[in-house]
């Protein structure tokens, strides 16, 4: 089984992960978390790494990141671009920042022929950061990146899809409250799909509430197998087949 997506700097004990799971794609969404996982795809020959900067951390966004990050991407093992995106939910960096440093972010992706990541989150009742995420997307053209954690919009969901993104889903599918997720599921063309879990975060049912770990991935597989009325089996075939495939990994 593969783990799409999780920041494994951040798990305890990662060995564990890494000896339990196929592959796992450790998420450097900043110069120092790039460099930890870079570290950790020299320590386990199947974890792999993708470089970039958080909206979060977009105020960061200056010559010198540029230049430390498009360093760090040129290293093995780096199989992606992110997370970048929109996420105005925590207000931690400037709309005009994360604009920017997502334009660079994609553009790097294009010329280094690799996807990008997309973390889009917005305010409660609101959905402007999934307009401009989508607008953004839109405007680049760039065809080949994953849509993560999805909980967006129609909007988002219809746009990532027509430029040919992948769709990842994680442990929030499990929620009870996460109907809106499960119904963006079933929209999902089958070989765009792909599950994460985002450890240490939104641990799946039966975990929720504790720090998330990459092997409770089979978790969210589980729901999405159910939603998508598939054989567990055959759906983490499918899954696995397409996390290769978007990362570029024989």
């Amino acid at each position: 089984m593969i783990d799409t997506h999780c920041h494994l700097d951040a798990v305890p004990n990662p060995e564990i992960s890494a000896a339990e799971l196929e592959i796992l794609i450790a998420i450097g969404f900043n110069p120092e978390r790039a460099r930890n996982c870079l570290a950790l795809t020299q320590q386990f020959p199947n974890v792999f790494a993708t470089v970039g900067l958080h909206p979060t951390d977009a105020n960061m966004f200056s010559s010198e990141t540029v230049a430390l990050l498009e360093a760090l991407v040129l290293k093995p093992k780096v199989v992606g671009i992110g997370e970048s995106g929109m996420d105005y939910y925590w207000d931690a960096a400037t709309p005009e920042n994360q604009i920017a440093s997502f334009e660079w972010q994609l553009d790097l992706a294009r010329q280094l022929e690799k996807p990008i990541v997309i973390h889009c989150r917005d305010k409660d009742n609101s959905r402007k950061a999934f307009a401009d995420c989508a607008a953004i997307l839109r405007n680049a053209g760039w065809t080949q990146g994953i849509l993560h954690c999805f909980a967006g919009d129609a909007e988002l969901l219809e746009t990532g899809l027509a430029l040919g993104f992948y769709v990842s889903f994680a442990g929030n599918i499990t929620y009870k409250t996460a109907q809106k997720i499960r119904d963006a599921a079933v929209l999902v063309p089958e070989n765009r799909l792909l599950v994460e879990t985002d450890a240490p975060y939104l641990a799946p049912i039966p975990f929720r509430g504790k720090p998330n770990r990459p092997e409770y991935v089979q978790h969210t597989l589980e729901v999405l197998a159910g939603v998508r009325q598939l054989e567990y089996a055959e759906l983490e075939s499918i899954t696995s087949a397409n996390a290769r495939a978007v990362y570029k990994l024989s």
